[in-house]
């Protein structure tokens, strides 16, 4: 039973990882592009074009909540040096 649970985790930590929102936005992407094509509708360019935006999205936001070193604060740059 251990094995199933580690194989089980290792696909949800490599699916879902950190942001389970993308994974989300990709599955309905996915989804949608699957309904799409049953109504015969050229959607391949759907997938390509939600992960281009999902990874916008998700940059910006990761890269607005991180703490910023160096700059104006009168920080080195560098890790464990004050300024």
């Amino acid at each position: 039973m251990n094995h199933v649970h580690n194989f089980l985790r290792f696909w949800y930590d490599f699916v879902i990882g950190d942001d389970w929102t993308v994974a989300l936005c990709l599955a309905l992407a996915l989804g949608a592009t699957a309904l799409l094509t049953a109504c015969h509708v050229a959607a391949w360019w759907l997938t390509p074009a939600a992960v281009v935006v999902v990874l916008a999205v998700s940059l910006r936001r990761a890269t607005r909540s991180a703490p910023r070193s160096g700059g104006r604060t009168g920080g080195t740059g560098r890790p464990g040096e004050r300024g």
